[in-house]
């Protein structure tokens, strides 16, 4: 299927890696000229050449620190007009409400809410004005199912859904699209810290513990980030023009609900 996408630009945070890349990767093979940042001059820059490698496409790099006002202007330096923004920032720290401060709330929230919605108001109104946008956020399944550990995942990343959900709607008639996805569990650097984490406080394998969790999920395994980048360059296609602020799992089935 031609996504209809070749030739438009995209700015894709938090994709020297992991889901990120798998979505910058997705985008460049279908034509869209990428920018991607991350925090690691290194990891971003080798990062950027390999998805330009392996796709042919056109793959800028930008180190910076999305989280930041600074690094938010340096990221929309190189990439100052997207028609496309995959958002996107590593989680907060697992734990227990009772030790977070104000201080670590302030985190989660700048990092996975107020950060997607700055990039949002940085670039909307030009969407608008071309009458093609794309704007996806990548959140977690947690808004689906509460992690009781993730707490400040769970409220920083509900309270994005909660915005987007309102102005998805008033967007929609430009020609411009938001929606979220949530991805369950997927084979990443993240994932792996946790699983040999959840080893050593249970006093396992690594392999036992993954293959415990993997069982778990109907699938009967973790996604792979290629198949999520998929998704998102879906979509960012012409094709979803009638996708308007949904959120979209996906878990291998994991879910259990009906809605």
């Amino acid at each position: 299927m031609d996504l209809g996408i070749a030739g438009r630009k995209a700015l894709v945070c938090a994709a020297s890696k992991g889901l990120g890349r798998g979505c910058a990767e997705a985008l460049a093979r279908e034509g869209v000229e990428v920018t991607i940042c991350a925090r690691t001059a290194d990891a971003v820059q080798q990062a950027a050449a390999e998805i330009g490698a392996a796709t042919g496409g056109v793959v800028h790099a930008v180190a910076c620190d999305i989280t930041t006002a600074e690094g938010r202007a340096a990221a929309l330096a190189a990439c100052p007009a997207p028609d496309i923004l995959v958002n996107n920032a590593g989680g907060p720290p697992p734990g227990d409400f009772r030790d977070w401060d104000r201080d670590a709330w302030l985190r989660a929230l700048d990092a996975n809410m107020l950060t997607p919605i700055e990039l949002i108001k940085a670039t909307l109104d030009g969407m608008i004005a071309r009458r093609f946008g794309r704007i996806v956020n990548i959140t977690s399944s947690s808004v689906k199912a509460p992690i009781d550990v993730l707490g400040l995942s769970n409220g920083a990343r509900s309270g994005l859904t909660g915005f987007v959900a309102g102005l998805a709607r008033k967007v929609a008639m430009h020609g411009v699209t938001i929606n979220n996805l949530l991805p369950g569990t997927f084979a990443t650097d993240r994932i792996a810290v946790m699983m040999s984490a959840r080893a050593k406080a249970q006093n396992r394998s690594v392999d036992d513990v993954i293959a415990s969790a993997e069982h778990a999920i109907p699938a009967g395994r973790f996604g792979n980030p290629t198949e999520f980048g998929a998704v998102c360059a879906f979509l960012c296609s012409t094709q979803a023009s009638f996708l308007v602020g949904q959120n979209i799992l996906l878990d291998g089935g994991n879910y259990p609900g009906t809605y």
